[in-house]
């Protein structure tokens, strides 16, 4: 073979590699480094409770009240076709299960928001506890189930 087709073999190996991954990371819940990687504050006696500010969001951030229970952030822009499908999901959800609230985010019109939170792609959702601290993240289209199991971890009484 050829150089130029080896060249070509190479580039078409790493995108599907890269494609294969996208698949299998695209929309699935993880926790948030930040969360469960922080040491506690010692003047809060919850241990849970931490550090970090950029983790906790309040209705100032949000432009919207938190939910009883726990708050679905999505970040989403004008054009993202998969930001409406994550709007439809998330929506579903929020009318489903009890003291959940479902905020949407222009990305583009909240910069400071997205740079604390390191948001890099739309969508992106955020699940959020009754305190507004962020449990668990997505980014890309999550299914509904993966959404409600997210959801378990933020209403942990």
């Amino acid at each position: 073979m050829s150089e130029g087709a080896w060249i070509v073999v190479g580039v078409l190996a790493a995108a599907t590699a890269f494609g294969l991954f996208r698949a299998a990371t695209d929309g699935r819940f993880r926790g948030t480094h930040r969360v469960k990687d922080a040491a506690p504050d010692q003047t809060t006696p919850d241990p849970s409770v931490a550090r970090d500010a950029s983790t906790v969001l309040g209705p100032a951030d949000l432009g919207h009240q938190l939910g009883e229970r726990a708050t679905l952030v999505a970040f989403s822009s004008a054009f993202c076709q998969p930001c409406r499908a994550t709007r439809r999901v998330l929506d579903q959800v929020s009318a489903q299960v009890p003291g959940v609230t479902h905020v949407e985010i222009d990305a583009e019109s909240h910069l400071e928001l997205v740079r604390r939170l390191d948001v890099r792609r739309t969508p992106t959702v955020l699940v959020l506890d009754a305190a507004g601290r962020v449990v668990r993240r997505a980014s890309g289209q999550p299914r509904q189930a993966d959404v409600v199991a997210a959801l378990g971890e933020a209403v942990k009484p």
